[in-house]
């Protein structure tokens, strides 16, 4: 089987070698031919057309092209001294970060900015002082 096989492969590849000659020898004459056939009559001219072919621009499409509309830039919020002090006023009341923004206009992380700069946060991960205690002295006896 495998010995079938074998043979008809080598078949196969005497046959493309064969097929790969004619095409060798075809391809001279087809390549002379193209300028009478594409209508130039000589082979310079012919040369030519296509080196402009190659470097030539697409035309151009009808009409512009409409362009994707860009999201428009989120304005920064100006924090003045009187926001500054409707926000102190409103956290000394116990009121929260969001709602004090819709209050004033201002983004909630504007509020906690201010929040930290006006010292009214308590710092992260910091635990709470553990009292002193001396030690005891030592007994003399």
């Amino acid at each position: 089987m495998i010995t079938d096989k074998l043979k008809e492969l080598a078949q196969l590849k005497a046959q493309a070698a064969k097929l790969e000659a004619s095409l060798e020898a075809a391809r001279p004459a087809a390549l002379a031919a193209l300028p009478a056939e594409y209508g130039f009559d000589s082979l310079s001219a012919f040369i030519k057309a296509l080196k402009q072919a190659a470097t030539a621009k697409p035309a151009a499409k009808r009409g512009p092209k409409a362009k994707a509309a860009k999201p428009a830039k989120r304005k920064r919020a100006k924090v003045t001294d009187e926001i500054r002090a409707a926000v102190k006023a409103a956290l000394e009341q116990g009121k929260k970060a969001k709602a004090i923004a819709k209050e004033v206009g201002i983004s909630p992380a504007s509020v906690n900015v201010l929040k930290k700069a006006l010292g009214l946060t308590k710092p992260r991960g910091v635990a709470p002082a553990a009292p002193e205690v001396s030690p005891e002295p030592p007994v003399q006896g």
